[in-house]
């Protein structure tokens, strides 16, 4: 499939997904919905891929919806449910990617924008970065799973704050609630970005994917069935090729293929 709202690229295992519509600040219409909608199983279903970085073009990463684009056409309540409604038949999907997924936020990632950077795992901004959920300001409430993904990530209080007043905050400020994670210079970001994502080259697909998927359940079950998630995802993680060779490389005191604190290590010294 070609894309008209979205790029896809593939480099060194790592998927790259840009918004591409910066007339618009790449504000989220229908078209780049259902493009992020197909994309997201493509890389699902593409089991040679590692990482997925997800950014915006032309200095923005996503302004939030295509207001626009949404008043040209009459909208009902029911018509309005519904578009929401097929949100969540594509989002659930991304926030359970079973890869490492960066955000590279740079600009503006306003409303839904903002709501998209946060399905990342880790979300990489740079000085200009501002993060702002926008609703309240036109009378509206979160969307593109806002209500779930916020107060998991900064607390409900926190949450409340930043929903209530609608107010627009910086990387220094995202950084200390836990929203952003690392904070690099606006040309070298997607560098930065590359960079982290592909260390992760080196680890186990199954173990990350496995780690993920327990890790998003887990503040939704109680410890019990939280176990039971552990000892399925260990017992299938064990049997794995990644697992066999890795344990033999450790007992023959051979280097281990993924070190983060190597490859931290590194890329400090290449920067």
């Amino acid at each position: 499939m070609s894309y008209k709202a979205i790029t896809y690229d593939v480099k060194d295992e790592i998927a790259v997904v840009t918004m591409n519509r910066p007339e618009a600040r790449n504000a989220l219409d229908i078209t780049m919905r259902e493009e992020i909608a197909d994309v997201t199983l493509r890389i699902r279903d593409d089991e040679s891929l590692k990482a997925m970085v997800l950014t915006g073009a032309g200095g923005a990463f996503c302004g939030g919806g295509d207001l626009k684009a949404l008043t040209e056409k009459r909208q009902t309540a029911v018509s309005g449910r519904k578009r929401i409604q097929d949100l969540h038949l594509w989002l659930p999907t991304l926030v359970n990617l079973e890869i490492p997924v960066i955000a590279a936020v740079d600009g503006a990632a306003y409303g839904g924008g903002f709501n998209l950077a946060l399905v990342a795992d880790f979300i990489l901004a740079s000085p200009r970065a501002r993060f702002c959920s926008v609703f309240g300001r036109i009378g509206l409430v979160p969307d593109v799973g806002g209500f779930y993904l916020l107060p998991r990530i900064v607390g409900l209080q926190r949450a409340k704050d930043l929903m209530f007043t609608a107010r627009s905050f910086g990387p220094e400020e995202a950084k200390e609630m836990g929203i952003v994670y690392e904070i690099h210079p606006e040309d070298v970001l997607m560098e930065r970005a590359m960079e982290f994502a592909g260390r992760f080259r080196h680890a186990s697909r199954q173990a990350i994917g496995l780690t993920k998927n327990v890790l998003n359940q887990s503040l939704t079950l109680d410890e019990g069935a939280v176990g039971q998630l552990e000892a399925y995802a260990q017992s299938v993680a064990f049997t794995t090729d990644y697992c066999g060779e890795a344990i033999n490389n450790f007992l023959e005191k051979r280097p281990l293929e993924f070190d983060w604190d190597k490859m931290a290590k590194a890329a400090k010294s290449d920067g």
